[in-house]
């Protein structure tokens, strides 16, 4: 799972990098792959509902309100700390501009109270809540994506137990009702599903973390032919996903491909699965969140650079002009990505668990570990002598 989030996180970079910022590079010349990037955001949302699942199933399966709070704790502590610096970011590069600004002209114009980049985005953004009108409260455009998984968050561990406490038919009813949403909301936006403001985007966000969810229900049923394990097979659905999205196949279609294409991936035993683990993806899994929210800062940075450039609009560059920023913004991200993941998003997170008390993945499996010990122990020691490890403690 990590390396396809990696991928997916550089297919979104790309998207906004190649076909947004920079049009007269024209992509969809030769191929609609990356014109698709936007749909990179559907498979993370479908990704994180799987992996969530894995990691919290059993304990929310037991129960919901002892371990609520701990799963938001270790939620924002996952998110907030590279969220805010990159905030941060934004928000020192306006005051420094407007500092230069006075101290050329000694005039200034404030910051606005609305709109983008407002104040008032500001505190939307402190509360994660920008996703829901991201046009007018974004300062970081790419973050409106976790705001709304955030509120997919909230409701996750009611899910969990819904989902793998119910029987078929309600989990097939539940399939049905996910597809419907899915239907129509690409009937409402006419199969565009390159929607990122207001309310539109929680019918694209909850379906597919939802569906995640269950496709991981559906994976630890573990009754599938063991073809799904083999590579000519998880290489012939990555082949028709691929040839979908080159010839720029309806949204809905992709993204019903989705799932099997996480399904193929977590079940291959072949050479597919050495060649994803390798070294070079795993890293890009790794600072795929920061890859991500970082992208848009540099992107920022780089309007700022060219707005100082006569007639320098990334409208009106030339192909090779532009393929040469695009290249330099790219690298530019991938070390930064590789620089906040270690120095912010790794240290704010030990750091925030901490505060809140939630042990770290390392700490948890330390314990499981000591538990699993302590039972084999008591299994060896007979009940009611003084060896006994309860009657001891």
């Amino acid at each position: 799972m990590t390396p396809l989030r990696g991928i997916a996180a550089l297919w979104v970079v790309l998207y906004h990098y190649a076909v947004i910022y920079f049009p007269s590079l024209h992509p969809q010349t030769y191929t609609q792959l990356l014109g698709k990037g936007y749909l990179a955001v559907d498979l993370f949302f479908i990704l994180s509902g799987f992996v969530l699942a894995h990691v919290y199933r059993e304990a929310f399966t037991q129960e919901v309100s002892g371990n609520y709070l701990k799963f938001l704790f270790a939620r924002i502590a996952r998110l907030y700390p590279l969220h805010l610096f990159v905030l941060a970011l934004f928000l020192t590069t306006a005051l420094a501009s407007r500092a230069v600004e006075y101290a050329s002209s000694g005039m200034v114009a404030p910051i606005p109270w609305e709109g983008a980049r407002s104040l008032s985005a500001l505190v939307a953004n402190l509360f994660m809540l920008q996703g829901l009108k991201a046009s007018e409260l974004s300062w970081n455009y790419p973050a409106w994506s976790i705001s709304v998984e955030f509120m997919a968050y909230l409701a996750f561990p009611f899910l969990v137990p819904l989902i793998f406490r119910a029987g078929v038919r309600t989990k097939v009813a539940l399939a049905i009702a996910l597809l419907t949403a899915l239907a129509w909301l690409a009937f409402w936006t006419k199969d565009d599903f390159n929607q990122w403001d207001g309310p539109r985007t929680l019918l694209r966000c909850l379906p597919e973390f939802t569906a995640g969810m269950l496709l991981y229900d559906l994976y630890l049923r573990r009754s599938w032919p063991s073809c799904l394990q083999r590579d000519w097979l998880f290489l012939l659905i990555l082949g028709s996903l691929l040839l979908l999205l080159h010839i720029g196949a309806a949204d809905l279609l992709i993204i019903l491909l989705f799932p099997a294409v996480v399904m193929a991936a977590v079940s291959n035993t072949g050479y597919v699965a050495g060649l994803a683990n390798t070294r070079p993806l795993v890293w890009l899994g790794n600072i795929s969140y920061s890859l991500y929210l970082i992208h848009g800062f540099v992107q920022f940075l780089m309007t700022k650079l060219l707005s100082a450039v006569p007639l320098a609009s990334p409208a009106n560059m030339s192909p090779i002009t532009a393929l040469a920023l695009t290249g330099a913004m790219l690298c530019a991200s991938l070390l930064l990505a590789t620089a906040t993941y270690f120095a912010v998003e790794q240290v704010g997170r030990r750091y925030l668990r901490n505060v809140f008390g939630v042990p770290t993945q390392s700490t948890a499996r330390q314990l499981r570990a000591r538990e699993y010990t302590d039972e084999k122990m008591d299994r060896k020691i007979k009940p009611g002598t003084v060896q006994n490890r309860n009657l001891a403690t």
